[in-house]
């Protein structure tokens, strides 16, 4: 597999949020979002196999596992990785941009899903039947660029399309572009049952800072 880098950070996204966890970011990424912050993984990474990453694992010892990109379904790869992890008794999440299928993913990982808003300019990019593979635990993330941003996925959310089998929906402002302050406050006038998420690594490391 290319991978772009491994390292153990606190968990900054998703409701893991400050949990150690050890970080697989496979390299590649076949969308090119407004707001991406991980732009040094379209093409850099070094060829790693299956037990090397294992390896590396294994010395820190992090139950916790994210693995990431990047879009890491590109690499068919993955999903024998995943198992594998999972079989070793890791906790395995998955974080993917949502245009490529998760029905073969090995159904004890969790996946955090995005959505892309009109705001990312990847919405048209969507696989829409994912929706029907998310399982009780998953999590799906819609990252909030503006106000139409933010209308839109109160209206996706609230059309009934989310939450699925149980599924968990959160709403992250999108950094340096939004302000937390009037997410937070759009979803208090809406009463809106989503989960309010920042990346939190940024602000405890700074936005540039990577490995952390």
């Amino acid at each position: 597999m290319r991978i772009s880098e491994i390292f153990t950070s606190i968990q900054g996204e998703t409701t893991y949020t400050g949990r150690l966890s050890t970080f697989i970011r496979l390299a590649g990424c076949n969308l090119r979002c407004s707001y991406c912050d991980t732009k040094y993984a379209y093409d850099s990474g070094v060829e790693l196999s299956e037990t090397e990453i294992m390896n590396e694992v294994s010395v820190v010892g992090v139950n916790l596992i994210t693995i990431t990109g990047g879009e890491p379904l590109l690499q068919e790869e993955v999903f024998h990785l995943t198992e594998r992890l999972l079989n070793d008794g890791h906790k395995v999440l998955i974080e993917t941009n949502g245009s490529l299928s998760i029905k073969d993913l090995d159904p004890r990982a969790v996946v955090v899903l995005d959505i892309k808003t009109p705001g990312s300019g990847m919405w048209e990019e969507m696989d829409a039947s994912n929706m029907d593979f998310l399982k009780h635990g998953d999590e799906v993330k819609f990252v909030i660029v503006n106000r139409m941003d933010y209308e839109w996925a109160r209206d996706f959310v609230k059309a009934g399309r989310l939450p699925r089998a149980g599924c968990k929906v959160l709403f992250s402002p999108a950094f340096g572009l939004l302000e937390p302050a009037g997410l937070a406050s759009w979803m208090l006038q809406d009463r809106l049952n989503v989960i309010f998420n920042l990346q939190a690594h940024k602000y405890i490391f700074g936005p540039e800072k990577r490995g952390v």
